[in-house]
């Protein structure tokens, strides 16, 4: 437990830091930690006897980067759909031209596009709103929720937890820890509201926070359930080693990417 603390307490710091910081630092870190996830989804792969085409998935990545920093973010949609086409029909063709063709295999090269790339580069669109605190607010979002929301869902779980969730994919995880879950990612979203409250008046009604918080809560623990059916199918507890105590960078991102999205559909009816 203590392992876990202190290692969740660097891991604050830094992101803390990279938020203070923003802008190209907050992107080099961001682009980093999607890289490294994206190796370990695919190295899980792997290891379950899965044959897995990487390099189109990377080449969509390194393609779709720039366009999110620095294009409109119609072109920038567009030519994200433009690459994901690509990267499927180079993708399909691959495996179909194997001696034994799977089926599963080029699901498993697509997966880390759709569950990895497209989520992440959700918060590099997010990097470009504005005004500053509008964009403050909406990246405290997408890590408040998920973060109070998988620590409210520990504690509690681990107090009041009774009732199975689902056993099948994550035995340990209750109803009662996800109702918990919920209400600690709402109390996160009303604490974003009340910060940004002090700093400036223009800010959407509080019931927007209130089905925001819910809703990422959700969302939040449906990438947290996801992960967890992935890591049974590769039978491995973790993604990772990298962060003592919590496994690797995926482990860490996979309720996140799924805020990202919605946080990041938000801001575009945020008027």
């Amino acid at each position: 437990m203590m392992t876990r603390i202190v290692t969740g307490a660097l891991l604050l710091v830094i992101l803390l830091s990279a938020l203070h910081f923003g802008g190209w630092v907050f992107s080099v870190l961001w682009i980093a930690a999607l890289c490294l996830a994206m190796y370990e989804l695919y190295h899980a792969f792997a290891q379950a006897g899965h044959r897995p085409v990487t390099w189109p998935s990377w080449a969509c990545l390194i393609v779709s980067i720039p366009s999110f920093m620095l294009m409109q973010q119609t072109e920038s949609l567009f030519l994200l759909v433009v690459t994901f086409c690509i990267t499927f029909l180079a993708v399909a063709g691959i495996v179909m031209f194997r001696r034994e063709p799977r089926l599963e295999d080029l699901l498993i090269s697509l997966m880390p596009v759709t569950y990895i790339v497209i989520p992440g580069l959700s918060m590099l669109g997010i990097l470009r709103v504005d005004p500053v605190l509008k964009q403050q607010m909406l990246m405290a979002f997408v890590f408040l929720i998920p973060i109070l929301g998988d620590a409210g869902a520990y504690f509690i779980g681990v107090k009041f937890g009774k009732t199975k969730l689902i056993p099948a994919v994550s035995p340990k995880k209750t109803v009662e820890g996800a109702a918990g879950g919920l209400l600690f990612s709402t109390l996160g979203a009303l604490g974003v509201y009340a910060a940004g409250s002090m700093a400036s008046a223009a800010l959407p009604p509080v019931w927007h926070f209130i089905l925001l918080g819910l809703a990422g809560g959700i969302v939040g623990q449906l990438g947290d359930l996801f992960a967890s059916l992935i890591k049974r199918h590769c039978q491995v507890k973790d993604f990772g080693k990298i962060f003592p105590g919590h496994g690797g960078m995926m482990d860490r991102l996979d309720s996140i990417l799924f805020v990202a999205v919605l946080v990041y559909l938000y801001q575009a009816v945020w008027r």
